[in-house]
């Protein structure tokens, strides 16, 4: 397949050569992704293919997390069609997919008969460890990208642990959240991308 070219390329340089390109890396990347794809893809993509920059994944990713549907699926949409329009965000459902979803079924039909099995249970506990873990890391990774923020560092840290609070310790349904955290931290971005962008205002 040849490549193709998109007037959209990220600050880093690099980009996926051709729709092939991008359809296997995201087919690598969801076969790593073991309850924690989003972790895996910060790695590869932004220190190792050098796709994406720091700041364009977090942004990508906080658009992801309040679109419905998976948040890796809309991620991947995304990244796809950063590079290749609508053929792109395909591509890269497609590889982030079709493997994946093969796997999943063939462990289903497997896994049917050994589900209540003690040690099956156990196991499937410390995965869920192991992904908790994972994207914990991923997060706090990508707390440098905050120093560049629009809100500022102080008010990006009060937010999430605003948010952090309402849905870990006060089990606070997600919708709540996203209209009463989230809608403040909007308003506060508009308003200092405002002032910013105003005549004679401070760098």
């Amino acid at each position: 397949m040849l490549p193709m070219t998109n007037p959209v390329s990220p600050a880093s340089g690099a980009r996926p050569e051709s729709l092939h390109d991008l359809f296997w890396s995201f087919t690598w990347l969801a076969l790593q992704g073991f309850g924690g794809v989003v972790a895996v893809m910060q790695r590869e993509l932004v220190e190792k293919k050098q796709w994406l920059t720091r700041d364009q994944f977090v942004e990508d990713w906080a658009v992801a997390q309040i679109l419905p549907g998976a948040n890796v699926v809309n991620l991947s949409l995304m990244i796809g069609d950063r590079y290749f329009g609508w053929r792109g965000a395909l591509a890269a459902l497609a590889g982030m997919l079709t493997f994946p979803l093969l796997i999943v079924l063939a462990l289903a039909a497997a896994f049917a008969g050994i589900s209540d099995l003690p040690a099956v249970q156990g196991a499937l506990r410390g995965m869920g460890a192991v992904a908790a873990g994972l994207i914990t890391a991923t997060g706090l990774k990508l707390t440098v990208t905050l120093k560049k923020n629009t809100m500022g560092t102080l008010a990006c840290g009060l937010f999430a642990a605003t948010a952090f609070v309402a849905i870990a310790v006060l089990r606070i349904p997600l919708a709540w959240v996203l209209l009463c955290v989230g809608g403040p931290a909007c308003g506060w971005a508009h308003w200092r991308l405002g002032r910013a962008r105003a005549p004679g205002a401070d760098a």
